[in-house]
């Protein structure tokens, strides 16, 4: 397994943006395929974004495309989710996860690694 520790949440306006981070420690991250979940009181899980090994696959969830971009750096074991023209409905618990046999997809299923989570609050 590969271990995860997001942070880069916080408090922000509506129409502002933050950059999540995801760093991992294992040796097995440039050969995972990752992604970012988020959850709130109440709901399940909901998927955010992935991204392939080599980074040239990006998925995302309809409510986030165009505003969110997924991105990795396997040089330093690092993957970053940027969060642009962010609504009140993106308010959330934000995880980040890998899944050591690489596929993106878009279920938490596939993920065996999760980060400790990052609150995002977004005010309006």
């Amino acid at each position: 397994q590969v271990q995860l520790v997001d942070s880069g949440g916080g408090l922000v306006q509506a129409g502002g943006s933050l950059r999540l981070s995801c760093a991992s420690s294992g040796r097995t991250f440039s050969t995972s395929a990752v992604g970012w979940f988020r959850q709130t009181p109440g709901k399940e899980r909901e998927f955010v974004a992935a991204i392939s090994v080599s980074g040239t696959t990006r998925i995302y969830a309809n409510s986030v495309k165009g505003r969110f971009t997924i991105s990795r750096d396997n040089g330093k074991n690092t993957m970053y989710l940027q969060m642009n023209s962010l609504k009140p409905e993106d308010t959330a618990v934000y995880y980040c996860a890998a899944d050591r046999f690489g596929r993106t997809r878009d279920s938490g299923n596939y993920y065996d690694s999760w980060g400790q989570g990052t609150q995002v609050t977004v005010s309006s």
